[in-house]
């Protein structure tokens, strides 16, 4: 059992906080000292109070707000290794599918890149321990691959050119976490950027990619932060940095605390500061995703394009206790630079309400239109040149595009929900592997693949094998985007997921309009400086008008 007095000082320490008037304090220190002996000497049965603690702090927390959280020791550096930039393991990413652990993609310059493992190859064994059937699961997984460097695991390997299971001995290895997923070169001279997360290198590896674009002679961009749930609030301002001019206000923090009180500022011109500009957002693009978007809009450097992003307007820092568990404690709040707050209601210790937001904007529609978005009149704001937009309820895009429904059917639901559709390309990813091991690039891939109509026969013939009868009348509605997905799956598994990616983007309708917009020459291609607001203010106003929900009345995570 834990010693009263320390239990009974970390619970006062997270509860009470050193800010509060000593006597409040030491009321309550006192009463919880009381039920505590109480429980020690009266109650009935035995307790573990180490498990009573470890369940006792979690909601501690949530009692705050909803981004404030504890972290248990045992769960603390798989947490943050998803945004450290980097991890020891083998270099490989999987997927398990039939109680079978499949390799999707090997890491470049990985360690299982290095000893010959493919993807495709299906993974047995790693040492003694089996990695099929009810030892197919992802924690198995990650708990026997990933190691400390230099430590070494062998994995028996199933492969389909060898009659035998195959054996590699792999000495783990550092494996970088990248979070600029996909960059590639659109037509017209407009590329793509999708930045998943933002982790220690997210500002680094985004540079290079814009670097990268630009070389291939690419002056437009769209940075994609759909899904994109935050991380480092750093790393937002470097990359907003960007596309700004010196002196620029990117985002400005208030907190209780002086340290936490900040303004950041572009501190130089940004190399990318006169190049058109998207920024695509979803109800899922959170925090520091919303810092960036809301620069590149308060400053009207940009246009975004999508869905209202989620509204996380609050700052955490990440402590470390003494018995390696950690809380992430809410801070301060972010402003971004015409002084909004983007952070969404909630009720302190309601976090199951807090939860369904995202549904309740389903429900009224949000998802398919944006006159069903309302914000408050009270919380109005304005950018750089004058344009309206609102506070209290995540960034709302210069130009709304509804969700994509055409294609969804009740036999497109039924064949994802059974993974049927990653199955089969996986199947066909096999099938072409050998023919398609000299392809690099999408094009060179369809050029092998099936033609349309054989390729949906097969699938459908396959699903109809796995349980899903053909119903052809809906088939033909969701053939688009059966196909869409088939492909890019396939693509994933033979060039990897940035190909993935640029597959799918081919039928993405917020993508299109992204694209469209810069071709059109809607997004402005240089921040207005302070005496030519008014005229900016008019060249902005037919964007403002006919493309914008936050010119109206209506309308304006992580990961962590």
């Amino acid at each position: 059992m834990i010693p009263l007095v320390f239990a009974v000082g970390i619970i006062g320490g997270i509860w009470m906080g050193k800010y509060m008037f000593v006597s409040q304090r030491s009321i309550h220190e006192e009463k919880l000292r009381t039920i505590l002996e109480m429980i020690d000497n009266e109650y009935v049965d035995e307790v573990d109070m180490d498990s009573v603690f470890e369940q006792l702090y979690p909601r501690l927390l949530e009692l705050l707000d909803p981004h404030s959280a504890y972290i248990p020791a045992s769960e603390l550096q798989a947490v943050n290794e998803d945004l450290e930039g980097s991890f020891s393991g083998v270099g490989v990413s999987f997927q398990i599918m039939n109680d079978t652990v499949n390799i999707i993609e090997v890491v470049a310059g990985g360690p299982s890149e290095k000893v010959g493992l493919l993807p495709c190859d299906k993974i047995l064994r790693a040492d003694t321990v089996s990695l099929t059937g009810k030892g197919a699961t992802n924690e198995n997984v990650f708990k026997n691959l990933r190691g400390k460097k230099g430590s070494k695991v062998v994995l028996e390997i199933l492969r389909s050119t060898s009659s035998k299971p195959l054996k590699f001995d792999i000495v783990r290895g550092d494996v970088p976490v990248h979070s600029v997923d996909a960059i590639y070169a659109m037509k017209d001279s407009t590329g793509y950027v999708r930045v998943s997360k933002f982790a220690r290198t997210t500002a680094d590896e985004f540079h290079n990619a814009l670097l990268a674009l630009r070389l291939q002679g690419v002056n437009r961009y769209i940075v994609d932060l759909r899904g994109n749930s935050g991380g480092y609030m750093d790393q937002a301002i470097l990359m907003a940095r960007e596309f700004l001019k010196e002196g620029d206000m990117i985002v400005y923090t208030k907190g209780k605390m002086p340290e936490y009180q900040s303004i950041a500022v572009a501190d130089i011109d940004g190399p990318f500061k006169d190049t058109e500009l998207v920024v695509l957002t979803d109800e899922y693009s959170a925090s520091a995703s919303e810092i960036f978007a809301g620069a590149i809009q308060d400053n009207d450097r940009g246009l975004i394009v999508g869905r209202r992003s989620f509204g996380k307007g609050l700052v955490q820092n990440q402590t470390v206790l003494p018995d390696s568990s950690a809380i992430r404690l809410t801070i301060a709040r972010y402003f971004t630079p015409s002084g909004r707050s983007i952070q969404k209601e909630y009720k302190p210790g309601e976090m199951e309400d807090y939860e369904l937001d995202i549904t309740r904007r389903y429900k009224r529609g949000e998802f398919y239109s944006a006159d069903s978005i309302k914000f408050d009149p009270a919380k109005t704001f304005t950018t750089r040149t004058g344009r309206t937009v609102y506070g209290g309820g995540g960034i709302m895009p210069d130009v709304f595009v509804a969700e994509d429904t055409v294609g969804i059917t009740s036999y497109y639901i039924q064949v994802v929900n059974a993974g049927l559709i990653q199955k089969y390309a996986y199947k066909v990813a096999s099938n072409y592997r050998e023919v398609l091991k000299n392809a690099k690039t999408i094009g060179q891939l369809k050029k092998v693949l099936p033609r349309d109509n054989t390729l949906l026969d097969g699938f459908v013939e396959y699903a109809a094998a796995n349980g899903v009868p053909a119903r052809w009348f809906y088939i033909r509605k969701s053939q688009n985007l059966i196909l869409t997905q088939l492909k890019a799956v396939i693509a994933r598994d033979l060039l990897g997921y940035p190909a993935f990616i640029e597959m799918l983007n081919e039928g993405d309708a917020v993508v299109r309009k992204g694209f469209q917009l810069l071709i059109d020459g809607e997004s402005p291609t240089v921040i207005y400086p302070a005496d030519a607001v008014k005229a900016g203010a008019e060249k902005k106003s037919s964007v403002s008008k006919s493309n914008s929900p936050a010119g109206s009345a209506k309308a304006s995570p992580g990961r962590k």
